[in-house]
């Protein structure tokens, strides 16, 4: 199952409340409610509040995205991260693999973000709460390779990695590093930006999105579609490329079915 869905970080500008209607008036199931602007880190009473108005929205909470860099930040500030994500009822938190890409990187700067990831993910863990890398340049998930190696010197069943195509990379090998990662990925970071960070309309890169939903589909967990930075910043275009989104998972649906 891929389960369409809008980072709020998208619309920062807009309240809780607007960016709620704008997910309804597109037709999306659930949100990542960020720790930037709309659900800060450690603030329990808004982000019950928060859990409480997407479920009257009839939506979900698909996740707490939050700005813990493993290994750089202060590990204590991960308690707060995580009393925000249980209060707004996530059971996963999207972390970062630190500050440095990974060819800076040496093996001291390594072993702090694995030993900064497991404290992090014990933690989490007391709370049934899950963390997922966000799948970034100039962290040590900026590359496959780095990715699943971080994930296996970390060694915790409940992280994961994000995924989301690298800027510039070409449609297949963007949706070969997702095919790299397996059946870890919780979520996808989707967007529309070519040949760097120049934003489109989502069909713009429809042929990367239907192939990138071909490989989740196959996958045995599901996987949340997470609209990102749609051009402008705009709610109308957060409804137009949702629109698009949700026919992509469609025709995913379809040639599944037919498949099976």
């Amino acid at each position: 199952m891929i389960r369409p869905g809008l980072c709020s970080i998208t619309l920062r500008a807009l309240s809780v409340e607007e960016v709620l209607d704008v997910a309804v008036r597109a037709g999306l199931r659930c949100v990542e409610w960020g720790g930037d602007i709309h659900v800060p880190a450690g603030d329990v009473a808004t982000a019950r509040r928060v859990a409480a108005l997407t479920s009257d929205a009839g939506l979900a909470v698909a996740s707490y995205g939050s700005y813990f860099r493993a290994g750089a930040s202060d590990d204590d500030e991960f308690g707060s991260v995580v009393a925000s994500a249980a209060a707004l009822g996530a059971t996963r938190i999207r972390i970062w693999a630190g500050t440095l890409g990974s060819a800076e990187a040496d093996a001291a700067y390594r072993r702090a973000v694995v030993e900064s990831t497991r404290r992090a993910a014990d933690l989490a863990a007391a709370e049934g709460i899950a963390l997922g890398y966000e799948f970034h340049g100039n962290t040590l998930t900026d590359d496959v390779d780095s990715a699943l190696r971080l994930l296996a010197e970390v060694g915790r069943d409940n992280v994961t990695s994000y995924w989301q195509p690298p800027n510039g990379m070409a449609d297949a090998a963007a949706v070969e590093t997702l095919r790299r990662l397996g059946d870890i990925v919780p979520a996808v970071h989707v967007f529309s930006w070519w040949p760097g960070t120049e934003r489109l309309p989502l069909g713009d890169r429809a042929a990367l999105w239907q192939d990138t939903f071909a490989v989740l589909r196959d996958r045995a967990r599901p996987v949340d579609a997470l609209m990102e930075f749609v051009p402008g910043d705009d709610p109308s275009n957060v409804v137009r490329d949702a629109a698009e989104l949700r026919r992509l998972i469609m025709i995913s649906d379809r040639q599944d079915n037919q498949a099976g």
